[in-house]
């Protein structure tokens, strides 16, 4: 989508408002994001009918949630668009590995509270805005495989053992119940003040599923390491079978972070991929 479109769209949907500046925020399997005038945030999905949803999920989020997620401001189904104004903060992601792991633990506890409130609404408050996620177990498994498989050639030699072991580990047991989830907590979509490392905000709610509550849990491992997972259990409590499938989520999703990872422009989640290596596939 060119500049000229994106302002096409925001005089649709905001009639007189006044556009100094479009900036690319990125692409990703959902959508394309880009900012206004530093103030909102313009996204266009790839799923005909996606922001619709959207819409109406972040609306009931309001009721729920005890962080801050997007407010919409206008809506285009017709051009599968939506917009929100820009919460404040950094994406945490994009700041340094050491401020990141200096934060660990205050933010996994703020996401593991985020999470206990989240998990703890009715699944069938979410039945007509979110689909349910429950892919097997042994699907995760083999697709792990095949992204390993992408990415082995590039990995040390000492790399190798810790991810093969994984592979051929048995399966946890599957969740017996679902709840309603982000469904894809990755430090990129958490913002945070610079200033604290407090958390300001949740974003991209696209993939929010009915899902496994041990899956959002995986991501604060991967990313945020043993430091931010145990401090989010801390207020999440959670048992044997829940931290299993965590783990077992954590594994999966590095592998798929280090193979998206290995395209230009994305060396970010490279690194933080490898860096997390040794400590998630150190005790298999």
């Amino acid at each position: 989508m060119t500049d000229s479109q994106v302002r096409e769209l925001v005089a649709i949907g905001l009639p007189g408002y006044r556009v100094r500046r479009v900036v690319p925020l990125g692409a990703g399997l959902d959508n394309v994001a880009y900012e206004v005038n530093s103030e909102l945030v313009v996204r266009i999905a790839r799923e005909p009918g996606a922001v619709r949803r959207e819409a109406a999920l972040l609306d009931l989020l309001g009721e729920v949630s005890t962080l801050p997620a997007p407010e919409p401001v206008f809506i285009l189904p017709e051009h599968d668009c939506i917009a929100y104004r820009k919460l404040p903060g950094t994406p945490l992601i994009d700041l340094s590995p050491a401020r990141r792991s200096a934060w660990a633990a205050g933010v996994g506890a703020e996401l593991g509270g985020f999470l206990s409130a989240l998990h703890a609404s009715e699944p069938d408050l979410w039945s007509d805005i979110a689909d349910v996620d429950d892919e097997p177990l042994a699907n995760w498994r083999d697709e792990a495989a095949e992204l390993y498989a992408d990415v082995a050639e590039r990995l040390a030699p000492g790399q190798h053992r810790g991810i093969e072991d994984f592979l051929r580990a048995p399966l946890p047991d599957p969740a017996q119940t679902l709840v309603f989830s982000h469904n894809d907590l990755g430090i990129e979509h958490v913002l945070v003040a610079e200033s604290t490392g407090s958390v300001s905000g949740i974003i991209d709610w696209s993939d929010a599923a009915i899902c496994d509550p041990a899956r959002d849990l995986g991501l604060i491992l991967r990313d945020l390491g043993t430091t931010g997972f145990e401090a989010a259990l801390e207020r999440y409590p959670a048992g044997d079978d829940l931290r299993d499938r965590a783990w077992f989520y954590a594994r999966c999703s590095l592998l798929e972070d280090l193979q998206f990872g290995q395209e230009p422009g994305r060396d970010t989640y490279r690194d933080k991929s490898l860096a997390a290596l040794g400590e998630l596939f150190a005790s298999i």
